[in-house]
């Protein structure tokens, strides 16, 4: 089984896994429905789904009728008001076919016009902490992409106390020196404030290139080569506290999920090294670049 840990101060213990739930967003219901039988047998207790993810949020549902209390469940918006991120609030409440949502988070908050907006009066924000003290939602989280986000996790933490931060950490994204700087600078504020650190992009290969001909279930390419993945989830878990939400591309779950039962804290010498050798084997090349491509497309 996956190793279960607490989930920043929410008094949730999370497996280290986290289920993306962005998988199912083009999926017909049976299919999900075996998906979701296969995250339940490998004991993945957390739920990461989005307003805008397709229809994953309603695939979900049918499986929550029946096993809510086994699942921490967490959701995002991206809108920025207050009206319409409690609009959002309230949608996804009704897709999901629930009262109460465990996490709600402010999707991809990493430019200087959306935090203004979403902190600000009227932002988002409001909507967020109206919707926790309606008992909507139990506690309120934040996510995002590219070079600059750890910096912009930083403010927002230092603006709300926030349960739980989202961003990117791979091999690839540590290689920016300025990021790595301010990651461990988040990591180190959130460990010491009971802030769960939700990671992404681990298996992350590339963007696609134009002659790249495998079919596409993710705007990046992923690691396919089961050993390489299993290196780079294991270099993600050898950090305790750590979590990584598996990836949208489906054909890779089970991989990503026995990848993930099988780490062993006791086995993890040599990893950075191994893992700088998939790097360079696979041509892996880091998703965003400081100034020149940080944004998701």
């Amino acid at each position: 089984m996956i190793e279960k840990i607490p989930f920043g101060r929410t008094g949730h213990h999370s497996s280290r896994i986290l289920f993306g739930a962005a998988a199912l967003g083009g999926m017909r219901q049976e299919k999900a429905d075996a998906v979701l039988s296969m995250v339940r047998d490998y004991g993945i207790n957390h739920f990461d789904v989005a307003a805008s993810y397709g229809d994953a949020e309603l695939r979900l549902a049918p499986f929550l009728q029946d096993h809510r209390d086994e699942v921490f469940l967490a959701t995002k918006t991206g809108d920025r008001s207050r009206d319409g991120a409690m609009a959002s609030i309230e949608r996804s409440l009704e897709r999901l076919q629930v009262e109460q949502l465990d996490l709600i988070q402010f999707h991809n908050l990493a430019q200087e016009a959306d935090w203004a907006q979403v902190m600000g009066k009227g932002g988002a924000l409001e909507a967020a902490v109206a919707a926790r003290d309606q008992g909507l939602v139990r506690f309120i989280g934040v996510t995002g992409h590219g070079t600059k986000v750890a910096d912009m996790h930083l403010r927002s933490l230092a603006h709300f106390d926030f349960a739980s931060i989202l961003l990117p950490y791979s091999h690839t994204s540590m290689l920016d020196a300025q990021y790595a700087a301010s990651f461990e600078k988040l990591y180190l504020q959130c460990q010491q404030k009971g802030v769960a650190i939700q990671t992404i992009k681990a298996i992350a290969r590339r963007r696609w290139r134009d002659d790249d001909e495998a079919k596409r279930f993710s705007w990046y390419e992923p690691i396919r080569e089961e050993a390489a993945l299993r290196r780079a989830i294991h270099w993600v878990f050898r950090r305790p506290g750590l979590f990584l939400n598996s990836s949208s591309d489906a054909t890779l779950l089970q991989m990503i999920f026995a990848a993930a039962a099988d780490f062993d804290s006791s086995q993890v010498e040599g990893i950075e090294a191994a893992v700088a050798a998939d790097v360079a084997a696979l041509e892996q090349e880091p998703l965003f670049v400081r100034d020149v491509l940080d944004d998701v497309f």
